[in-house]
């Protein structure tokens, strides 16, 4: 076990110290960020918080008429 942990240490060491951050001050060419961008992360985000309250929304609706008691009858 200590023998895998040495080993994962050693590898991660070794490269860090092979990358360039030569790629990373290059990707900043291919990133285009525009005014649109914040806008387009917000409704992003915007959907990803409100879709779960909506299914929420609509479980509760369906599932608020019906009678548990009632349900489990029709079962047996």
């Amino acid at each position: 076990m200590v023998k895998i942990m040495l080993f994962r240490i050693s590898f991660f060491i070794i490269s860090l110290m092979v990358t360039s951050s030569a790629y990373a001050v290059d990707s900043y060419r291919y990133a285009h960020v525009t005014i649109e961008t914040p806008w387009a992360i917000f409704i992003f985000l915007l959907l990803i918080i409100l879709v779960p309250f909506v299914l929420m929304a609509i479980l509760h609706w369906y599932f608020a008429g019906k009678d548990p008691a009632a349900e489990q009858n029709d079962h047996e």
